[in-house]
């Protein structure tokens, strides 16, 4: 093992508010603490930290940005703790989640005095990269090392700065997945669980429900701009069961007890996290043919993939896979060793690596 580090961690969205970032970077920090690294997290946050080792930067305010609402703080007053914070803890190495994005993770690019690196999650072209191309160019060669957390984002980013970068993917507890005891069902049952806004492709699976049996139901976890819309449309439909937001315990198990995990999502995925969660609790998959799924899982090996914002493939695909009980075992067989490739604990031997060499 490498020797002991004091590492700062650096999310730009609220730590009080899900999304897949804030996920990777609490469970990077642990599996990080796990190796025997001192590992600070410092981010905005809405209410009590979601645990120990995070400093709150302050409240954030919802900015729209690539068709979803993050939760950002670019106010002064988080610029001021970040540079504190920095100050303060005279980190080893400080790690960045998304170094351009307003708030904490730019200005710690801008003021933080040791090695940096960086890691690029988005996917999708940048109005905010294109228009200010020449400055966000020379403000990314702070960065010691970049990392693109698939060659989606690799490329986004690289499109706006340019610059060199190594892909790791994302990473998950898999035993947590694995080992979760199956939600009770009454009959076929698919799941959707994501943020209920138009680019994660719930409306698409709504419509989609057409094509399927009365006898199948469809949970549906999460929240959104979308939600009362969508309730209202499925008001008369009883297979239909609308779960709000679920916790981490909840969701294992809602996915190891269905049949199948009902990914559409249009655009914007950069990495398919939510595939390999689904993978590890041992569910089969009909998700969106999109690069960040791809990335992911090998179409007919892995899930069923489907052209995105096209509902009759998809409920043909949804009826079809439940009715063939072989083929989701199949699915399923293959999609757990591959989630086993995408462990915390080794993307976090990975990064430590990492940050060795760069020190």
């Amino acid at each position: 093992m490498t020797s002991p580090l004091r590492i700062g961690m650096i999310c730009p969205y609220s730590l009080t508010i899900p999304g897949g970032v804030q996920m990777q970077v609490l469970g990077l920090a642990r599996a990080l603490r796990d190796l025997g690294h001192s590992v600070q997290v410092l981010a905005p946050s809405d209410g009590p930290p979601p645990e120990a080792a995070v400093t709150p930067l302050g409240k954030s305010v919802p900015f729209a940005t690539n068709g979803s609402l993050a939760p950002i703080a670019p106010d002064p007053s988080a610029a001021i703790r970040t540079m504190r914070a920095l100050r303060n803890e005279q980190f080893d190495i400080v790690h960045i989640h998304e170094p351009l994005v307003p708030g904490p993770s730019l200005t710690a690019l801008l003021f933080s005095e040791c090695p940096l690196v960086g890691t690029f999650h988005r996917a999708g072209a940048s109005t905010a990269y294109a228009l200010l191309k020449p400055i966000v160019r020379r403000i990314g060669n702070r960065l010691t090392l970049r990392v693109a957390v698939s060659e989606d984002a690799r490329r986004t980013a690289f499109d706006g700065i340019g610059g060199d970068y190594k892909i790791l993917f994302n990473g998950i507890d898999v035993e947590r997945f694995s080992r979760a005891e199956p939600w009770p069902t009454d009959g076929p049952t698919v799941f959707f669980f994501g943020r209920h806004e138009s680019r994660k492709g719930l409306t698409v699976l709504l419509k989609a429900r057409a094509a399927l049996d009365e006898d199948v139901t469809i949970w549906v976890a999460g929240a959104g701009p979308e939600t009362e819309a969508l309730q209202r449309l499925t008001a008369d439909d009883r297979r239909v069961q609308w779960l709000g937001r679920v916790d981490d315990i909840e969701l294992a198990r809602r996915l190891a007890g269905a049949d199948i995990a009902c990914l559409p999502s249009l655009h914007g995925e950069s990495f398919g996290i939510v595939l390999v969660e689904a993978m590890a609790a041992g569910t089969a998959i009909v998700a969106s043919d999109i690069p960040g799924y791809r990335a992911v899982a090998r179409p007919e090996e892995h899930a069923v993939l489907v052209a995105p914002d096209d509902s009759a493939a998809l409920g043909h695909a949804l009826r079809d896979l439940l009715k063939n009980k072989t083929r989701r075992d199949e699915l399923v067989a293959a999609g757990r060793i591959r989630a086993e490739e995408f462990g915390m604990p080794l993307l976090a031997q990975a990064y430590a690596d990492i940050y060795a060499s760069l020190i």
